[in-house]
């Protein structure tokens, strides 16, 4: 089989918040923005990697979603525990002091982890957890 990963899904509470992240803080290239309001589904990349992809869309909206799991998925997103998402840079250092500069909201500071990683970690405005690691 050839199969790669295309797409991941990231919620979003504010959209007009979200694209700002991932364009203007993040540097990501904006591949679609369909919708309105509040309800927007938008198709963010990383720069030269056009076939992978961050759809950010609104939370819970598909109608098997009960009213019970609906609220559950918001008080998730609140506390930052819903959604999360695993980059990599080489220049982790340059990375971290630029989204840091940025004011994105940041969870930990570049750090060697003890199963051999070194990451840090921000969040979004929806509270969705970006970890990025180093490349080496």
């Amino acid at each position: 089989m050839d199969i790669t990963i295309n797409t991941t899904v990231l919620p979003h509470d504010d959209p007009d918040a979200s694209l700002a992240f991932y364009r203007d803080v993040l540097g990501f290239e904006v591949r679609g923005d369909v919708g309105q309001g509040r309800m927007r589904w938008i198709t963010v990349g990383p720069p030269g990697q056009p076939d992978t992809s961050i759809l950010l869309a609104p939370p819970a909206v598909d109608p098997g979603v009960t009213d019970e799991e609906r609220r559950t998925i918001v008080e998730m997103m609140a506390k930052g525990t819903y959604g999360w998402i695993l980059l990599a840079t080489h220049d982790l250092d340059g990375t971290f002091d630029k989204l840091q500069a940025d004011d994105a909201e940041v969870v930990q500071e570049p750090i060697e982890q003890p199963y051999g990683v070194r990451d840090c970690a921000f969040r979004d405005p929806a509270g969705n957890l970006i970890r990025i690691k180093e490349l080496r």
